[in-house]
Order: structure tokens, then sequence, then C-alpha cells
């Protein structure tokens, strides 16, 4: 599998995952998504929350990337996220916060697959709290993916203490079984 079809990959599991886990969470009333439960970010709306800002950091700073990524303008037009924890809707609107997560998964979905081989060896320059950074633009796709998969993994134990199964999670259930072609 190529870089590109990895990264394609990756997005389709990040909006099949989070399909999955905002259905889930979807069927809590708010007090039981705001519920303190012991996790990093305490609740699974804040837990939740957090994913969206870092993906919304992250996104910003691949639109810095000299390809340019027009589609990463509507990115653009979003005002940064103050913190990690930077609450990105009221807590009880649950609901806008599920579209919001719908609309960003779609706009990974289409800007991963904008993705050219030749863009991923660049070495991305960026901030983050910090100071400044400099990585291969490969190696942060792979980290954004995997920020987003550990924090699901989180999330899905608190959908867990709150009596919810989300069901399979594994990578392997979007990877074609090519013993069945």
């Amino acid at each position: 599998m190529s870089r590109c079809a990895h990264i394609c990959l990756m997005a389709d599991y990040n909006q099949w995952m989070n399909a999955k886990v905002y259905a889930a969470a979807a069927s809590l009333p708010a007090e039981e998504l705001q519920r303190e439960r012991g996790a990093f970010f305490g609740s699974l709306l804040a837990t939740l929350n957090h994913v969206m800002v870092g993906d919304t950091l992250w996104l910003q700073r691949y639109a810095k990337h000299p390809a340019s990524f027009p589609l990463l303008d509507p990115i653009r037009a979003i005002t940064p996220p103050a913190s990690l924890t930077h609450p990105l809707f009221a807590a009880e609107d649950f609901a806008a916060m599920h579209a919001h997560r719908q609309w960003l998964d779609e706009l990974i979905i289409d800007w991963a697959a904008s993705i050219r081989e030749e863009d991923l060896d660049h070495l991305l320059d960026y901030r983050n709290s910090k100071g400044p950074n400099r990585r291969e633009f490969f190696s942060l796709l792979m980290h954004f993916f995997n920020h987003q998969t550990h924090h699901r993994g989180q999330a899905s134990t608190l959908l867990s203490q709150a009596g919810v199964d989300i069901g399979d999670t594994d990578l392997l259930f979007r990877i074609p079984n090519h013993l069945a072609d």
C-alpha cells in the first residue's frame, strides 16, 4: 500500500470510528456526556472536544504546507482554539458538535485524497505550545491519526463505563480482505 493510500485508509477509519462513537454518545443524556469519569480530560464530552481541537490545530498547521491544499481553506477561516481543552461548543449542544465532527471528517476524507506522494517528504515548520518544530509531513500525518485513535480509545472506555458498547473498532474492518476476491 502506498503512503497516500494509507493516509486515505486512516481518514476513512477516522470517519467510521467517529460516526460510531458519536452515535453511541448521542444515546446518552447530556448529564452523562458531561459526567466526570476520571479520564485524562474528565468527561466523554471533554475527550471528544479535545480530539476536535487537536484535529483543528493540526489541520491549520497542515494548511501552511507549500502544496497549499485548497481543500483546507475552510480550516484556515476558523479561529484557532485557545488551548487543547478550549470548548468548541456549548456543553448542551451536542448535536452541533456532532454535525461539526461530521463536516470535519468529510473535509479530512477529501483532503487526504488530494495529498500526493511528493508532498509527504516535506519538512513542515509549525509551532505548538512548546515552541517551533520541524518534522516530516508524513510523520505528522501519522501522529494526527494516531492521536485520534488514542483518544477515541479513551472515549470508548468512557462509553463502556456508561453502559454503551460501540461494537467493533479494529482498523482491520476497513482494510479490504484480499482472500475474499
